[in-house]
């Protein structure tokens, strides 16, 4: 399978990379890239050669979040459009966290709004110490609704709640403090730590690794089809709201929206 936003490896050990490929958009999701991650999951998820996959970013940036072009696009959508790309990235998370294979995301840079989503549907989250992190739909009058339950079933309610309401953007060793990442290490470290993480996976059973993980989301937070679809309901709710409507386009028009106070 070829790929337009997104390369896939994989080494002689069975190790996957998938690499986000659009730096100079700091590998923000677009349409395509949604569509891309959504095959390449199913595509490992069925590959009996995969014994663990590395997510990382090309580029200055690991994930930025949405594209502008999405987000132009979901300006002028109407609702049941809007409630369908909503659905098409959170069968892309889903799919991406049902992966039955550890999947180990290496984060440098912004890691912003669907980014973070990346991130929360990793088993383990290894961050370069400068990395910068972020839940900032609500700087754009948004809710991060369809990465929500990802990010609390990593984190907790009590950690999620500043996090999805002030928009702030965190430093990594506050992200690790709030269970987002695992471990932090200098940039020049960061691809000796992946390996270092990627070896134990490589010495275990990988049917029972895939069992292993499936019995621990078994046993968390249930993200079921119906916790993903009231979550679509209440970014279409969110959309159609005055506040979205001066967000976005305070945001297109490179301009403060009315709400942000000087500090």
């Amino acid at each position: 399978m070829t790929f337009e936003t997104i390369r896939l490896f994989v080494d002689d050990r069975g190790v996957a990379r998938v690499t986000l490929a659009r730096p100079e958009k700091h590998n923000a999701l677009s349409s395509i890239m949604i569509d891309e991650l959504t095959d390449v999951a199913m595509e490992l998820g069925v590959d009996t050669v995969v014994r663990a996959v590395e997510l990382v970013g090309e580029g200055e940036s690991f994930c930025a979040g949405g594209d502008l072009g999405w987000m132009k696009a979901q300006v002028e959508a109407d609702r049941a459009t809007r409630m369908a790309e909503a659905r098409r990235l959170a069968r892309m998370f889903k799919a991406l966290n049902d992966l039955e294979k550890p999947v180990i995301a290496r984060v440098h840079g912004n890691a912003f709004g669907g980014g973070i989503g990346l991130i929360a549907i990793a088993d383990v989250a290894l961050a370069a110490d400068t990395a910068k992190l972020g839940l900032t739909e609500t700087r754009l009058g948004l809710i991060p609704a369809t990465i929500s339950p990802y990010v609390v079933a990593r984190i907790g309610e009590g950690q999620a709640r500043p996090l999805f309401m002030s928009g702030r953007i965190i430093d990594a060793q506050a992200a690790q403090a709030a269970g987002l990442l695992t471990r932090v290490v200098p940039m020049e470290m960061l691809d000796k730590a992946m390996e270092a993480e990627i070896a134990p996976y490589l010495q275990v059973a990988p049917g029972a690794v895939g069992r292993s993980k499936a019995l621990a989301r078994s046993l968390g937070m249930p993200i079921t089809d119906a916790v993903i679809e009231a979550t679509i309901e209440r970014l279409a709710d969110t959309w159609e709201t005055a506040e979205a409507r001066e967000g976005i386009s305070a945001f297109l028009e490179k301009r403060e929206p009315w709400w942000r106070k000087p500090i």
